[in-house]
């Protein structure tokens, strides 16, 4: 049987810094990595969607997770974001990510039915990849039905982590660790504006993007049962959360320039 992967904490989506020409400022993005460790994440995933991944060249994503790795020097998880427009993309981008040697592998995927999902994963899943993070991203609805997620976890050894970003996030979060029996980690993304009854359901991880420290101050009261000073800090968070999440690109353009990147 599984065990619950050990992935706790803020794992932190990083903004792409570009210069003024468009092309990646690495520099600029090993600044951010650093600033995000020493803020306390326990994890980076890059790239991501808040990475503006759909802009990236192949050269330029490979380059940043190189600069990431390099930067990072095995002090904290990293997650090398796997996305590509065919099967085949993402695929070739997945045995990249490997032999980089990210801890762990985000694969963003369409779901259509359930026997082409678990068929992609299953391929993914025999290059080794040391665990599998699923995203399930639906802003209109549920996203991937609680029978597929269940059954993809007990098919698939590597499929130890869902980043559930969905309409009713709270209400699938208590579903699938029930229907996971607790073994397969649970993380909240873009839903993150509802971190303490997250915390109170039971999530295990959460990946948000910037504010590094107020993310991580609110998860350490939290975890040691300061649940009100949590709370009484994350309301303060709330009204910039509310504004950045309006949309993906306001949450992009927010979070650059709250950071100065």
């Amino acid at each position: 049987m599984k065990e619950l992967l050990p992935l706790f904490g803020i794992v932190t989506v990083l903004n792409t810094p570009f210069k003024d020409d468009g092309s990646i400022d690495i520099e600029s993005l090993e600044k951010h990595v650093d600033y995000a460790i020493e803020a306390g994440v326990s994890g980076i995933l890059y790239p991501a969607m808040d990475s503006e991944v759909n802009y990236l060249t192949e050269y330029e994503k490979i380059e940043g997770i190189k600069a990431v790795m390099a930067t990072n020097q095995n002090k904290v998880k990293v997650i090398g974001g796997c996305y590509g427009k065919q099967r085949a993309d993402r695929l070739k981008m997945a045995e990249k990510l490997i032999d980089l040697g990210v801890d762990g592998i985000l694969i963003n995927l369409p779901y259509n039915n359930m026997e082409s999902f678990i068929s992609e994963l299953k391929e993914i899943d025999k290059i080794n990849p040391s665990f599998l993070m699923v995203q399930d991203w639906d802003d209109r609805g549920y996203g991937i039905p609680l029978d597929v997620i269940e059954n993809a976890f007990n098919e698939i050894e590597s499929f130890r982590v869902l980043k559930i970003e969905v309409v009713g996030s709270c209400l699938k979060y208590t579903d699938v660790i029930n229907r996971t029996k607790g073994l397969l980690n649970v993380s909240g993304g873009w839903a993150v504006m509802h971190l303490i009854e997250a915390l109170d359901r039971g999530v295990h991880c959460f990946i948000p993007t910037a504010l590094h420290e107020i993310y991580v101050r609110i998860y350490e009261l939290y975890r040691t049962g300061n649940r009100e000073s949590a709370k009484d800090l994350f309301y303060r968070l709330l009204p910039v959360i509310n504004f950045s999440n309006q949309s993906l690109d306001i949450s992009i353009i927010f979070f650059k320039r709250a950071t100065n990147i």
